[in-house]
């Protein structure tokens, strides 16, 4: 299986978040990396990933970060690659993700940064996928079938309750 995925995180902290964006890959089968790199702390090494990452194989890259949140705007800055950025409430903060979010989501004009929710890797993985599905039939076929199976699931929740 090909690497299309780079999923990156400011911290070891972050990955049982960013776990559930591997999850999703996996359930599609594309293939990911994982990756701890900080945009303070390492900023030399993000900022080779990222301009190194399409000559890789990578499509889609994928950051994690809580507090300051910088990663995904890093990346961004190195790449014209597709990033998904994810906001992760720090354990030890007491703005419950609030400050990655708006750190992520006030890139200026010409950066990009795509945003999904608070703790939202899953999310993340699914819209990697979605980007990836542009060019790949199967893949958006897959995608189809997984909201099938999802609205179904639904539906026999509903049913379900109707019983009760």
């Amino acid at each position: 299986m090909a690497i299309q995925v780079a999923i990156l995180m400011g911290s070891d902290s972050d990955l049982p978040i960013m776990r559930e964006a591997g999850a999703a890959l996996d359930e599609l089968g594309i293939g990911y990396v994982l990756h701890v790199m900080s945009a303070h702390r390492t900023p030399d090494d993000a900022a080779e990933f990222a301009r190194g990452a399409a000559g890789q194989g990578i499509r889609v890259l994928i950051a994690g970060a809580g507090g300051a949140a910088h990663l995904a705007g890093v990346l961004a800055a190195y790449t014209v690659l597709p990033v998904i950025g994810v906001p992760i409430s720090a354990s030890s903060g007491s703005l419950g993700g609030l400050d990655a979010l708006l750190a992520m989501v006030q890139m200026p004009k010409g950066i990009p940064v795509a945003t999904v929710a608070i703790n939202g890797a899953h999310n993340a993985g699914l819209l990697a996928a979605q980007i990836l599905a542009t060019a790949d039939a199967i893949l958006t076929e897959k995608l189809a079938a997984q909201r099938v199976k999802m609205a179904d699931g639904v539906r026999a929740k509903d049913r379900e309750l109707q019983e009760r």
